[in-house]
């Protein structure tokens, strides 16, 4: 069957190469180049873990983590570095024991000695997590699809889902998915932001961190970049943003940023780069995958969707194909 995606996010991506391995016509349809900077997959790296206190999302990543692992030996890139995640305030524990994920207890004197991090409490610490190589990972999707015969059309923006020639549309289209949908009566219940990111130089090899209640939205993380040392940012606690709009970073979020790296890191130096990302939540920072007619939504992000691409490109296929 002839199946168009528009957006080549991570999602849309991971779509793309899942249905052009088995068989089918796919054109993909990218308003900017594949490696633009305007939306919600670019960077050198985002969180990848499979701790989250639900149980339903541990098993998701376990499943997103396979299909990761198989996306490496397909293509001979390394797309994910195992730096674990470290969890303070609320954490996994009881999700991952249900789930049978091995974690350790890290009390304040053993974080400080191992990472470098300064803690105020006991902390979770989880090892098969870390980072993904978020470019690279994008790269290695797009490979598999042009390999299979997909075809790629970087700087086609698509006005009107009605217009295009296809059995199924996967719309994969982060902060424009929903007038596109809202066009089709089809309601995506959604706000978009824009989000600061931060970069910090550190030489010591860290693990991604979350402390959930902290900062000005709902929580604060970390995460190693592969130029810098570090990456860190405030989750989900940036302005109502117009995706068309370019957009600068949020001082105020900067300074919260900063104060917490301080805090937590005390080896990490003055920030050296800020840059933006758009997030597209839910209300309840799930996901939105669903068939409507012909078209498929994909809305699977809510700021924490990149690490679970392989299984949501698998769902939206399957949405796809029927």
């Amino acid at each position: 069957m002839r199946v168009v995606v528009v957006g080549a996010g991570i999602n849309g991506l991971a779509a793309a190469a899942t249905l052009a391995r088995d068989g089918h016509e796919v054109i993909v349809h990218e308003q900017y180049e594949l490696d633009h900077k305007s939306g919600s997959s670019h960077g050198r790296s985002r969180i990848f873990r499979l701790s989250y206190p639900e149980p339903q999302w541990v098993e998701l990543a376990k499943e997103a983590h396979q299909g990761w692992r198989a996306l490496e030996e397909e293509t001979g890139e390394r797309l994910i570095e195992y730096t674990g995640l470290l969890e303070l305030g609320e954490t996994s524990e009881a999700a991952l024991d249900a789930c049978g994920v091995a974690w350790e207890s890290v009390d304040p004197d053993a974080a400080a000695l191992r990472f470098g991090i300064r803690a105020d409490g006991r902390g979770l610490l989880q090892p098969e997590a870390g980072i993904s190589l978020a470019d690279r990972a994008r790269r290695a999707f797009a490979t598999v699809a042009r390999r299979h015969g997909a075809t790629l059309d970087e700087r086609t923006r698509v006005e009107s889902l009605a217009s295009l020639d296809a059995d199924a549309i996967v719309v994969t289209a982060g902060g424009w998915a929903k007038p596109l949908l809202a066009a089709e009566d089809i309601a995506l219940d959604v706000t978009v932001t824009r989000e600061t990111v931060v970069y910090f130089p550190l030489e010591r090899a860290v693990p991604s961190l979350i402390e959930y209640g902290r900062g000005p939205g709902e929580g604060m993380y970390s995460l190693r970049d592969p130029l810098h040392g570090l990456k860190a940012g405030a989750h989900i606690a940036g302005p109502a943003a117009n995706p068309d709009d370019a957009g600068d970073p949020d001082p105020a979020l900067v300074d919260a940023t900063v104060q917490w790296v301080r805090e937590r890191f005390p080896e990490a130096g003055p920030p050296v780069a800020v840059e933006t990302c758009l997030y597209t939540s839910t209300p309840d920072r799930s996901f939105v995958l669903e068939r409507h007619g012909r078209i498929v939504v994909g809305s699977a992000c809510s700021g924490h969707g990149f690490k679970f691409a392989p299984a949501v490109g698998t769902r939206l296929a399957a949405l796809a194909t029927g």
